[in-house]
């Protein structure tokens, strides 16, 4: 397998995204629990994100000279208003995340289509624009959801795992101009590090991970991908690698990744547009 080609000759394409759920994945959560609707320790713990943790990456991001995507939920960006502003008037990508962090799969097209449209209104007041890129809340979607996303203008998703380099979707059968940037289990640090007992993640409440093997992890997989010349997706939530203790994860590998000069480190738009551009050369690989 050869490698694809990147901007200036690069060997590999890295993007780091950060899914701001804040307390939308909770309130899921408790729904499934009798009384959880009353359950504030949990909310709590994604508030948490929003609250101290944004801040906390953004200024690292900084320190590196990173730009980043990060994926909000419609009522997380109608909760917290002004970190969503910072995020975007630092110069980073704001992408779709549905509006509740609810599971497509499952949803009507009338439904998914109200969720698409409801948080797009929601960017526009908010940022001054609609956004382009999409990452499916809870790891799915309906089969018809790429189109109705390509409908209205989206030109990416990072939502999908059966790849390490980006792709053109098929829709009705036919390649698109809709890309696809897979991320991957391995690379996402709520599986890895997030934790909470109402309602329980993980179940079994028998994980808080190292630290240290988790970093390991997540630099094996960008050495691979590096090799390989590749394109990783890092997949991470404020929430949990936003903490005084996890951000030493952020800021070993922002520092590792950003010393290679033959490292492509960008947005989702960035590498979206670039492979769309340059489709034809890289399928022939």
């Amino acid at each position: 397998m050869g490698n694809l080609k990147w901007p200036e000759g690069k060997k590999c394409a890295v993007m780091f995204t950060f899914d701001v759920d804040g307390d939308t994945t909770w309130e899921n959560g408790n729904r499934g629990l009798p009384n959880g609707e009353k359950y504030i320790k949990s909310l709590s713990v994604g508030q948490y994100g929003p609250k101290r943790c944004v801040d906390r990456i953004l200024d690292m991001l900084e320190s590196y000279g990173v730009k980043a995507t990060f994926f909000v939920p419609g009522l997380t960006a109608e909760r917290y208003p002004e970190v969503i502003m910072r995020i975007a008037e630092a110069g980073h990508e704001i992408g779709h995340h549905g509006y509740a962090h609810e599971r497509f799969a499952g949803k009507t097209t009338e439904e998914q289509i109200e969720i698409i449209e409801k948080t797009q209104r929601i960017f526009k007041d908010l940022i001054g624009h609609e956004v382009t890129g999409f990452r499916t809340p809870s790891g799915d979607w309906a089969k018809i959801t790429p189109q109705l996303l390509y409908e209205r203008g989206f030109r990416y998703s990072s939502s999908m795992r059966g790849d390490d380099r980006p792709y053109r979707t098929v829709i009705n059968g036919e390649k698109t101009d809709f890309i696809e940037i897979p991320t991957k289990w391995e690379v996402d640090d709520y599986v890895a590090m997030a934790y909470n007992m109402y309602p329980a993640e993980p179940a079994g409440q028998d994980r808080i991970s190292s630290y240290r093997l988790v970093e390991d992890n997540f630099m094996r997989e960008f050495r691979g991908h590096y090799k390989e010349g590749l394109c990783i997706s890092y997949m991470s939530h404020p929430q949990v690698i936003g903490s005084p203790g996890r951000i030493q994860i952020l800021k070993h590998m922002l520092e590792q990744i950003t010393s290679k000069e033959d490292v492509w480190v960008a947005t989702g738009t960035e590498v979206s547009d670039w492979y769309r551009s340059h489709s034809e050369e890289q399928e022939e690989k």
